[in-house]
């Protein structure tokens, strides 16, 4: 297994990844990416019981769904990285005929990717219907999903988080990226979610909260969520992040949750993260 050092330099070559894909398409979505870099990196390099030899069903391995999937930019570098696919594809991120769409679709049989996202709501309800389907199989693998905290002014997040409480879903582990920040402004300015750990609880989940932009810390309570399965009730992460994390200029504001660096800016960006798998 690797050690946090090595984790916390992969995450840094991942936020050089995006910002040079965002940058060379001249669009797409860096804050939120950026900011859940440590996630990603952790689940794909240390949590996820995975397999690069890709197939669509997933039987006896562990799955992921991206909900927010307008923060794809990060979910391709990682599974780059992690052997799904080359690295020198990530330059084709958002151009034509590539498979690396903004979105990430399943038309274009891009390995790792089992549903399209991006139209938001809806992950948890994919998340909670495959985590069923391993209980209903005896397959003892867990499903993760990840899910932006703007996200969650949907309806639908919550008849989900109803629906897998009420069948007792305890192989599901969800994170929420809960950076406080969406398209239009601060989540508590645009629909306050008031107190969510309270909410979920209230709904019938095991709540953790953490830091995901502290590694350490980040993979204990991905362990400790992982412990909780089987007993009873799914889990979720409220995982506290900054958009933007790792590029000054980026942090503090929602700014850049869909704005693509220029060519002075992108070289400010990497002049801050260090190269350490090399670029591609």
């Amino acid at each position: 297994m690797p050690s946090i050092k090595e984790l916390e330099d992969i995450a840094s070559q991942v936020r050089r990844d995006i910002v040079r894909m965002v940058h060379g398409a001249a669009s797409g979505h860096p804050g939120g990416s950026l900011g859940c870099a440590d996630y990603f990196t952790a689940l794909y390099f240390e949590i996820l019981d995975h397999k690069t030899n890709f197939s669509m069903d997933g039987k006896d391995e562990d799955l992921f769904f991206l909900s927010n999937g307008h923060i794809s930019p990060v979910w391709y570098s990682v599974l780059a990285r992690s052997g799904y696919f080359p690295t020198e594809e990530l330059s084709t991120f958002r151009k034509i005929d590539s498979r690396l769409q903004g979105h990430p679709t399943t038309h274009e049989n891009l390995p790792g990717v089992r549903v399209a996202s991006g139209s938001l709501g809806q992950g948890l309800s994919v998340a909670a219907g495959a985590a069923l389907t391993k209980k209903t199989n005896n397959d003892a693998k867990i499903v993760y999903s990840l899910h932006g905290d703007g996200e969650l002014q949907e309806g639908q997040i919550w008849e989900a988080a109803m629906f897998a409480a009420h069948k007792k879903i305890d192989n599901l582990i969800s994170t929420v990226d809960w950076n406080n920040r969406q398209i239009d402004g601060d989540v508590e300015d645009v629909l306050s979610l008031g107190d969510l750990s309270a909410k979920f609880e209230a709904f019938g989940w095991k709540v953790l909260t953490t830091n995901g932009n502290k590694m350490e810390e980040l993979i204990n309570t991905l362990k400790e969520a992982k412990s909780l399965c089987g007993k009873g009730q799914p889990i979720v992460i409220l995982m506290k992040t900054e958009m933007g994390q790792g590029v000054d200029y980026m942090m503090g504001t929602h700014a850049w949750h869909g704005v693509a660096p220029n060519d002075e800016q992108k070289e400010a960006a990497l002049n801050q993260l260090e190269e350490t798998l090399g670029d591609y």
